[in-house]
Parts: structure tokens; sequence; C-alpha cells
């Protein structure tokens, strides 16, 4: 496969890479590429799940049932995932409001199911609110989309503030008796401000928050130091931790900058793993290969 240059990376599409999944040490290769290093898996908090240092994002400049990556179209899509799945990448971050989730199913079809974690995420509404719909009949359509029984781990989908304990409760009893009923494994959070955070932190429904974090504090909801520390006191209590915005939501893309994000990822964040959102095949092997060779170093 022709490689670019980095330079060149930067000028073709960099500006799309939005989140990461990445965490521990470790190289593997394939069996059919034996030469070249794959990411390997890790385990995510106590979900009783491994999942890939690197999740494959599915919703920059997502909304309205789309985003740069169903932007690109089916076929676009499933070279740039199933490239993913041959680096080592079997974490996929789909969200009904991306409309990705037929499209993770579709790169994933060829794959065994449990070599696999599907992540999706559910807009909600608070309680009361005419425009809730019954959770199981939520989940039943989102499994008929992604031609699978069940979903490795649902969240909540852009917590803005930390009273979701408390209006949110039509979703969270559904996703809890989901996940009773198999239908889940794990269920959480995507948080978009400090205050969701919080609550998150301590909530015994959560298994799972992805939280903003990146060294520049930018497109975040605290300062890098707290945040980090907010987060360890969320792997403390057995939570995993997703991070996203790596590279501040796109607008901390030069080599310098990219470089920086991910070595404090691996280095110093409290991240368990991460997003990342990717708009082509360049993009997504600059991206495993600078994780592979930073985890190199001593």
């Amino acid at each position: 496969m022709t490689k670019i240059n980095r330079r060149k990376f930067i000028q073709t599409g960099v500006v799309g890479v939005a989140g990461f999944t990445l965490l521990g040490s470790g190289v593997v290769t394939t069996g059919c590429t034996p030469k070249e290093p794959i990411i390997g898996k890790v385990k995510l908090g106590k979900t009783g799940l491994n999942v890939s240092r690197v999740a494959m994002g599915t919703g920059t400049v997502g909304y309205n049932k789309g985003s740069n990556q169903t932007r690109l179209g089916m076929e676009k899509f499933v070279e740039i995932a199933q490239r993913a799945y041959e680096r080592g990448m079997r974490f996929f971050d789909s969200a009904d409001t991306y409309g990705s989730v037929p499209y993770v199913a579709e790169a994933m079809k060829s794959y065994p199911r449990e070599n696999i974690t599907f992540l999706t995420k559910l807009w909600t509404y608070e309680d009361g609110s005419e425009r809730n719909e019954p959770v199981d009949k939520i989940l039943d359509r989102l499994r008929l989309e992604g031609n699978t029984d069940y979903f490795d781990i649902v969240l909540m989908h852009c917590m803005r503030n930390g009273n979701w304990v408390n209006d949110r409760t039509h979703y969270i009893d559904g996703l809890a008796k989901a996940k009773q009923d198999g239908i889940i494994k794990a269920v959480g959070v995507s948080c978009h401000s400090w205050d969701a955070m919080v609550a998150a932190v301590d909530h015994p429904w959560v298994d799972v928050i992805m939280a903003r974090l990146n060294p520049f504090e930018a497109k975040m909801d605290g300062t890098t130091n707290d945040v980090n520390d907010l987060l360890a006191k969320a792997r403390a209590n057995g939570k995993g931790v997703v991070g996203m915005k790596i590279f501040g939501e796109g607008t901390k893309i030069t080599e310098e900058e990219r470089e920086k994000s991910i070595r404090y990822a691996l280095k110093e964040s409290n991240m368990d793993s991460m997003t990342l959102g990717l708009e082509s095949v360049e993009q997504l092997d600059d991206a495993v290969d600078r994780i592979l060779r930073i985890q190199k170093e001593k």
C-alpha cells in the first residue's frame, strides 16, 4: 500500500482526525502479514471487556444521521474500517446520531463477531419528553441496523450537565435491563461538561466514561490536569475510560501537535483507550505507526 509523507498527510485530510483509543504497551503481528506490527488489546476498567488500544471513530462532524466518515460513502468507509481491523483496531465507536451503525456492520460482516468491540451511543431526552422511545425498541432497531445480537458498549450520548443522573432515568433503567438481558455488556455516558463527568465518576450504573482530554486544553471541559485527575478517580472506581478529542476536535493537527497529543495519551494520561476519527487509510497508518513507535520508547 502506498504511503504519503507527513506533510502530504496533513494536506490531504488530517483535519478530520478527532479522537483516539489506546493504553498499555506491547506489539503483536498478524498471521497473514507477520512483519507488520498491529495494535494489541487491553482491559477496559472492570467491564470485563478487552478492547483494542485504538478505536475507529465514525463521528467527525457528526449530526443528522451523517458524519465525515459516512459521507465518504460505503465503499470508502469499508476500505478504511477493514484496514483498521488489519492493523489491530477491533474497536468501533458508532452512534445513532452519526448514522454509522450500518456502516460498521457492512465493514465487519466478514469477520468473527467475537473479535469486535462494537460501541454505539443513543441520543437521549429528559424524562417525560414526548420524544422518548422505549429503550428496547431503540436497541432492537440498532441491532437490526448493526446486524448484531448485542452491543458491547452503549453510552448515553453527549451529557451536558450533572443532572443526567436524575432526568434520564428512562434510559438508565432501560439500558440496565438490556444489560441484564445480555443485549449490552457495558453501559455509560459520553461527557461534554465537567459536571457530567463528576456525576459519572461515582455513579454505580456507569461502566464506561467517554471524556475529552488532550494536552492543549482544546475543546475540553476543564484544565488538562483537572480532567486527568478526575479520570484517575474514575479508573480507581473501576470505570473504563475512553478518551476523545485527542487532537482538540481537529484544531491541533500539525505534526508537532499530533506527536505531543499521542505522547501525552500514552505516557501521562489516565485514559484506558481513545477513539480517533479517521477519514483515510493514510491517516490510519500514520496514527498506528506513531503509537507503536512511541510505545517502544523507554
